[in-house]
């Protein structure tokens, strides 16, 4: 008996590229729920379903271009990314103006809040998002284990002010 073949990403995007709706509708489905997360926390709720969609077309004009170490998950949040700084400039930079979705702990985001930009993208992408540190780096820019190193020390920093929040919630 014959085992099937395991249909990769590679395979996806090599048929999305001749214009395959299966294969594109597959890669979608497979991050969308982590790349909507990923954007839902840099953009207020009424720029999310643009901020898509304006990744999405990207992605379908700019596919014959993709090749990439980071693979084709991390290509995706690349370009959402960009799309990300073009709507909202300052989704970098203020991290306190970001709506927060409903779902989410008062008190953990408080903290999170508190850590740098960099900090919280870094963790956003690894944890959140589930991207590989090659994928990472290749959407930050950096070098893996950069990255790796970054979301060791950003997630230091949070265990040690949810620690300090704790014991003075304690008194």
């Amino acid at each position: 008996m014959e085992v099937p073949r395991r249909v990769t990403d590679a395979d996806l995007v090599a048929a999305a590229r001749t214009g395959d709706q299966d294969a594109w509708e597959e890669l979608y489905r497979s991050l969308y729920r982590r790349l909507r997360a990923y954007i839902a926390r840099r953009v207020t709720p009424t720029q999310v379903d643009e901020v898509m969609a304006e990744t999405m077309a990207r992605a379908v004009a700019g596919i014959e271009g993709f090749e990439g170490p980071a693979g084709f998950d991390g290509w995706m949040f690349g370009l959402a990314r960009r799309v990300v700084f073009e709507v909202n400039p300052r989704a970098e930079t203020a991290p306190g103006d970001r709506p927060e979705p409903a779902e989410e702990h008062a008190w953990v985001r408080g903290l999170f809040d508190r850590l740098s930009p960099a900090e919280q993208e870094v963790l956003e992408l690894r944890a959140v998002a589930g991207l590989t540190a090659t994928a990472a780096a290749g959407v930050l820019g950096k070098r893996p284990d950069a990255v790796r190193t970054s979301q060791s020390r950003a997630l230091t920093k949070l265990r040690k002010l949810m620690e300090a929040d704790d014991r003075r919630s304690a008194r």
